[in-house]
């Protein structure tokens, strides 16, 4: 197994891992957290999802750099990364502009004021990001089979 696939390898491994984090809120917190606020809000004893998601991020965007200056020579490969990354930048601006910001309010906002209804809202339009996700992991995993 050469370099190149070996970094295909982290980088699928590591969108999957953050295909799972994806899950993991949908299924585990954002059921619960609309009804108390409190389970995402780190002052308050909470989660704090930036400790996931930064270093999730930040290995995948990286490892996915890393496989796309290795895989270079393979056009296979790299006509699969290149779509991984596509997706992925497509999830990261959307969630940048949109479900990043409007977290963070929820994270800083008094629990009392948050009203359920637009928590699940922002719960029920954050799941629309994991078919980006799954986009993604497919390709990493296409590109991952196609590297020599």
């Amino acid at each position: 197994m050469d370099f190149a696939t070996v970094l295909i390898g982290v980088a699928t491994a590591l969108a999957l891992a953050s295909l799972g984090g994806g899950l993991y809120e949908y299924l585990v917190v954002d059921p619960f957290w609309p009804r108390k606020p409190e389970l995402i809000q780190p002052g308050h004893g909470g989660i704090s999802r930036k400790r996931f998601w930064i270093p999730a991020h930040t290995a995948f965007e990286l490892a996915l750099i890393g496989s796309l200056v290795g895989a270079w020579p393979q056009p296979d490969a790299r006509k699969w990364l290149l779509i991984a990354l596509a997706s992925h930048v497509v999830m990261r601006l959307w969630s940048a502009f949109d479900f990043i910001p409007k977290a963070l309010a929820f994270e800083r906002t008094d629990p009392a004021e948050i009203t359920e209804s637009a928590a699940r809202a922002w719960a029920r339009r954050s799941l629309w990001r994991l078919p980006l996700d799954l986009v993604t992991c497919g390709a990493m995993l296409a590109a991952f089979a196609t590297s020599s």
